[in-house]
């Protein structure tokens, strides 16, 4: 039971930590929350959805379409609202605010498009299972686990091989003094945010894929559990994020074990614990900003 709820875990919690990397790279750009971060997880899943069925069940050039969807909507997020806001030299709670507006249009555009029943994803994977003693592993959950960890990979790739990667980092730890070396700082912002989208729609695409089940409401409940990942990790800090949506998905799984009616309360006692006694994350160095 232990191992089977481990491997539940894991699984899950690879979902959660593509969300969570998210979150952690538009903090370590802009050091802002983007709460409307866990819309596009839904948007993602609601475009492959919807893209698979027009095309006649063409699921990876669905796929493909579907993130860059996501990943304009993202950006077209920044172009559009943020960077007015930053141009505006506005208070950092004043883009807050507007994150939180832009996934309730997301949220309720989708609802009245879609409705607000739950909508059955096409089983694409049907790779079947492997089974070890009293555990039983599907190959869909093998495979979520590892697109978790060579995106993880690749990103970590991006960020410190590439100019593009070195020009976020650069832009996170001094944007003006990144603006005077040349670089496009609007267009560094709105690529992360593009990055961040189409993390959260392989994500969403993901989880669709496993519970063969979608709904609007679902990117709320990642939304909050994919933060509490990142602060748990490290707000700041990529392999943090990585680590603490693990960390979740692996504590939500053996909480339900025990009792399904405790799983999120659970997994949120866990991050009030560890901030207790390390408020920077597991991960995370000291930071002068409040979370």
């Amino acid at each position: 039971m232990f191992i089977q709820q481990l491997v539940n875990g894991l699984t899950i919690g690879s979902t959660y930590a593509l969300v969570a990397i998210g979150f952690t790279l538009i903090f370590g750009v802009l050091e802002l929350i983007n709460f409307a971060h866990g819309s596009f997880y839904m948007v993602g899943a609601y475009f492959t959805l919807m893209l698979t069925l027009a095309m006649g069940g063409n699921f990876v050039l669905a796929f493909i379409i579907s993130l860059a969807l996501t990943g304009a909507l993202g950006a077209m997020m920044d172009h559009f609202a943020l960077r007015r806001i930053r141009e505006r030299r506005a208070t950092k709670d004043a883009a807050l605010i507007s994150t939180i507006g832009i996934a309730t249009v997301i949220d309720h555009s989708v609802l009245e498009f879609f409705g607000s029943e739950t909508k059955s994803f096409p089983a694409v994977l049907n790779l079947g299972k492997i089974t070890i003693g009293n555990t039983i592993i599907s190959y869909m959950q093998i495979i979520i686990f590892a697109v978790a960890v060579v995106l993880m990979g690749l990103l970590t790739f991006i960020l410190y091989k590439t100019r593009i990667g070195k020009a976020m980092r650069a832009v996170s730890q001094n944007m003006d003094a990144a603006k005077l070396m040349g670089i496009n700082v609007n267009f560094v912002i709105s690529f992360t945010f593009l990055v961040a989208s189409v993390l959260a729609a392989v994500a969403g695409t993901m989880v669709g894929m496993y519970y063969q089940a979608i709904e609007v409401t679902m990117g709320f409940a990642i939304g909050m559990k994919s933060f509490a990942a990142a602060v748990l990790g490290g707000i700041s800090v990529l392999p943090g994020a990585m680590l603490g949506g693990l960390i979740i998905g692996v504590v939500e799984a053996l909480g339900a074990s025990i009792n399904s009616g405790y799983r999120d309360a659970i997994a949120f006692a866990v991050l009030i614990i560890v901030l207790i006694f390390k408020p920077s994350g597991l991960l995370g160095k000291k930071h002068n900003n409040k979370v």
